[in-house]
């Protein structure tokens, strides 16, 4: 969701380097590509493991629940073109699933805000297994969906996103943007730019379509 479906890693980005970062860290910062698309939760286990953190778990996903109300509920744009993008893959038979590192009241106000409808939310939270860069929430998401990793396409924009996706065996689209522009995008089968959305959509629907021609060939269908 965060940096794919709306622009909010450019707002949690800035919110992490002035405000919680400094309220929540003794000494060294992070890189944030270490930990941007990481569940909020894990976020503070990681911290408190390679850092100096200064307020207990709750106080800091507290923080961050005050600051998602914010980017979320009044400062996000969707993607051009995002709602009827998705609705065309559903209306076509392609089950389409939001997979985030969001909780999902998180999710919900954007889904509410921008009348988003998916076939299946599934936010780390309720993941039973360590999220993103491990692979095993888009695993577990597939198989709710009655799909299997190697037919299925992931868009995700942030190093730890991209190898989750990549070590679950999916074909993943990296989206490129000006809050990851030196991230590491390397595990992705293909780097899209978000300035031009018709692009990634054209990216996903061409990847779709041959994930679905080499599954006829291999039955013996033609296409």
């Amino acid at each position: 969701m965060d940096g794919v479906l709306v622009d909010s890693e450019d707002y949690w980005h800035d919110a992490e380097r002035e405000e919680i970062l400094p309220a929540v860290l003794d000494g060294a910062y992070p890189d944030l590509d270490e930990v941007t698309g990481m569940y909020y939760g894990e976020i503070y286990d990681y911290l408190d493991a390679e850092y100096d953190t200064t307020v207990s778990k709750a106080e800091f996903m507290a923080l961050y629940d005050e600051t998602a109300r914010t980017i979320y509920g009044e400062r996000v744009a969707l993607l051009d073109g995002a709602a009827d993008f998705v609705a065309s893959l559903r209306a076509e038979g392609v089950p389409v699933a939001l997979v985030s590192s969001s909780p999902r009241d998180w999710i919900e106000t954007v889904l509410d805000r921008f009348d988003l409808v998916f076939d299946l939310v599934a936010p780390a939270e309720e993941f039973d297994g360590p999220g993103k860069p491990e692979p095993g929430l888009f695993e577990a998401a597939i198989a709710d969906l009655g799909g299997v990793t190697a037919r299925t396409v992931v868009i995700e924009d942030s190093e730890n996103g991209v190898l989750a996706a990549s070590r679950s065996g999916a074909y993943t689209v990296a989206v490129r943007d000006e809050h990851n522009a030196d991230t590491d995008l390397s595990a992705a089968d293909e780097v899209v730019d978000r300035s031009d959305p018709e692009a990634l959509y054209a990216a996903v629907r061409q990847s779709t379509r041959t994930i679905r021609e080499s599954v006829s060939g291999s039955n013996g269908r033609s296409g």
